[in-house]
């Protein structure tokens, strides 16, 4: 189910986020960072993910979402996590991709390993509402919004 194209959204987005849900049946949204494929498997670093590694040990459906920022397009992928330790055969293998994204330095105390069930994409309504968006205007355009939000203290 991952794709050429979604291996592509994967290589370029900064951050994703992983959605659980806890014994009471209350989500949680965590972002990130380190995370990418093996095979037909979405791989997720736990770095620092108490609460996501506890929803997942109680339920392991999850859905993760990630999108290149400024093109405002990426997926929604939903399906069964597994947690892998130290012991696993697959964790070295994993750890070694994950850990030469960013650094070995990260403390990568286990990987989620998401076995993907459903993919949808995700798009801006600004595609929608304006059908002759093309990617480069919609990259000027978050690009500047980004600029004045974040160096020039844009607010409403």
């Amino acid at each position: 189910m991952i794709t050429e194209e979604i291996k592509e959204y994967i290589d370029r987005s900064v951050l994703c986020w992983l959605s659980t849900v806890d014994t009471t049946g209350v989500p949680n949204v965590s972002p990130k960072e380190t995370f990418s494929y093996y095979k037909e498997k979405l791989l997720i670093a736990h770095i620092a993910s108490p609460n996501s590694i506890k929803n997942i040990r109680h339920n392991p459906n999850v859905c993760v979402s990630f999108i290149d920022i400024f093109i405002q397009k990426g997926f929604k992928l939903k399906g069964k996590a597994e947690i892998i330790i130290e012991a696993h055969d697959l964790f070295k293998i994993y750890y070694s991709l994950l850990s030469s994204i960013y650094s070995d330095k990260l403390p990568i105390k286990a990987v989620i390993e998401v076995t993907i069930t459903h993919v949808s994409r995700i798009v801006a309504p600004s595609y929608f509402f304006f059908p002759e968006t093309k990617e480069e205007d919609q990259i000027a355009s978050a690009k500047e919004l980004y600029l004045k939000k974040i160096y020039y203290g844009y607010h409403r």
